[in-house]
């Protein structure tokens, strides 16, 4: 394999600042009718069979000058094959001026109450306008590399829909002591969440293992090979028959974990698109407003209502809490 330096667009140009090492590769004989698109995952340990597949048909290999857009191709002896990846993106997350609602803040952390909709960190599908781009516009270069690269500052997260407190870490030194509370599950933390019927008993514990679903590796699951998970629920009060206002306070922080232990004991939040499902028994208790909010409601009914902490310098015990915003007090509103 040799690596030129062949431009991606017109061949008279001249160099852009863009323009990097193209993959220059010829067949041999004995690779003789392979799929172009193996052919070059077997030469390239560097890039996936699926990442090739893509760059071929976006335009970007040629063979024998000629422009290639079929993965499956099959090769012939003595041709030669140019792959021009594209420039490398920066994966830095970007400062992106953004209005939060901050309710404490001093130089070593802050707490803001997060919106329905917004991101905590970039990732697949949401590169930028996240949370972490916010918050970088905010703190200026002090935040930058904060607990690591891509996601500065964040000790802990929450769901894209879901809606409440969260507290960001400002030094390093707060981060290592905010993260360490974290995992020793010293912070206190509460969640309101409106699900479908009254849990009986009305107070409890849901001790289940969760991980990557069997069925579904999208989604978490309690199994058994799990990790441990610890859910307190308890009702705040019924909303009906249909329906109730139930507070969760977590002993552990695994991914998606109210809403998937609620699921595991038959009581799915509220417009959980992922694990919830409209129960036809309940809307027939509701009137037609109220089935037709409830039916329809665009997000997971959960807000992290309620957050303390002992501050990481100080050792002060800190507590906060948020409202229901408007659209869970609405849906409250109109089942009551």
């Amino acid at each position: 394999m040799n690596e030129t330096s062949a431009p991606l667009a017109d061949p008279s140009a001249g160099p852009s600042a863009t323009e990097i090492p193209a993959i220059d590769i010829l067949v041999a004989p004995e690779e003789t009718g392979q799929r172009v698109d193996r052919l070059l995952a077997e030469r390239l340990g560097d890039f996936s069979r699926s990442r090739l597949k893509a760059l071929i048909e976006e335009g970007r290999l040629t063979v024998d000058g000629a422009t290639i857009a079929n993965p499956s191709l099959r090769v012939k002896p003595g041709q030669r094959l140019v792959l021009a990846p594209p420039p490398p993106v920066d994966d830095r997350p970007q400062p992106q001026a953004m209005d939060l609602a901050i309710v404490y803040e001093d130089t070593e952390l802050l707490v803001l109450d997060k919106p329905v909709g917004l991101v905590v960190h970039p990732a697949a599908g949401n590169l930028d306008q996240t949370l972490v781009n916010a918050l970088l516009a905010h703190c200026g270069d002090s935040l930058t590399g904060i607990g690591g690269v891509k996601r500065p500052g964040i000790v802990h997260r929450l769901d894209k829909d879901t809606s409440g407190l969260m507290v960001v870490a400002k030094t390093d030194r707060a981060h290592v002591a905010l993260s360490a509370a974290f995992a020793e599950r010293t912070i206190e933390r509460a969640y309101w969440a409106v699900v479908w019927g009254v849990p009986n008993p009305r107070e409890g514990e849901i001790d289940g293992p969760i991980g990557r679903s069997p069925v579904n590796r999208k989604k978490m699951a309690v199994v058994a090979s799990g990790k441990p998970a610890l859910t307190r629920y308890k009702v705040v009060r019924p909303l009906g028959l249909a329906a109730a206002l139930v507070e969760c306070r977590l002993a552990t922080g695994r991914t998606h974990q109210i809403r998937v232990h609620m699921t595991e004991i038959g009581h799915p939040l509220i417009g959980d698109q992922v694990y919830g499902r409209v129960r036809p028994a309940h809307l027939k208790q509701l009137d037609p407003a109220a089935a037709a909010m409830a039916g329809q409601f665009p997000r997971q009914a959960l807000h992290a209502w309620l957050l303390g902490f002992e501050h990481p310098t100080t050792g002060e015990h800190l507590s906060f809490k948020s409202p229901l915003p408007a659209d869970l007090a609405d849906l409250v509103a109109i089942l009551e």
